[in-house]
């Protein structure tokens, strides 16, 4: 289950409708090994798509130097669909590499509602789980 404060949520859904009608992409970094998804981090995505996601390779460099020097990894993994569902793409499976990771995508196809959903994505197998908006 992903437990994540309202403020956090709310963040990445912003994100997702600022940058539509192109994905969006960043992370939410916790304590390593805490499961606890605590500082917020958009990212640019590179691609400047509205049907795929980069992290520029750059950024995602200084992050993990950040992780490091910070004791942190990524807790949450996240972009957006503009004009599908909220979840996993082929392409999406592909380039999950974070094992630990909750993996969050939201849908932004829809004017009114953001579809706001968690997966983890392992060895290629996707499994949904619960989302707990807490706060």
């Amino acid at each position: 289950m992903l437990r994540i404060a309202r403020d956090l949520h709310d963040a990445i859904v912003a994100h997702a409708r600022r940058d539509h009608p192109d994905e969006a992409c960043g992370v939410v970094a916790g304590p390593e090994g805490s499961d606890r998804p605590e500082r917020f981090v958009p990212m640019l995505n590179a691609a400047r798509s509205p049907t795929f996601y980069e992290f520029d390779s750059a950024d995602l460099l200084a992050l993990y130097k950040e992780f490091d020097a910070n004791g942190e990894e990524p807790v949450v993994v996240y972009h957006s669909h503009t004009a599908t569902e909220a979840y996993p793409s082929r392409t999406d499976v592909s380039y999950a590499s974070e094992p630990n990771a909750h993996y969050v995508l939201v849908s932004t196809r829809h004017d009114d509602i953001a579809e706001f959903r968690s997966f983890r994505i392992v060895d290629g197998e996707v499994a949904e789980e619960p989302v707990e908006v807490v706060g």
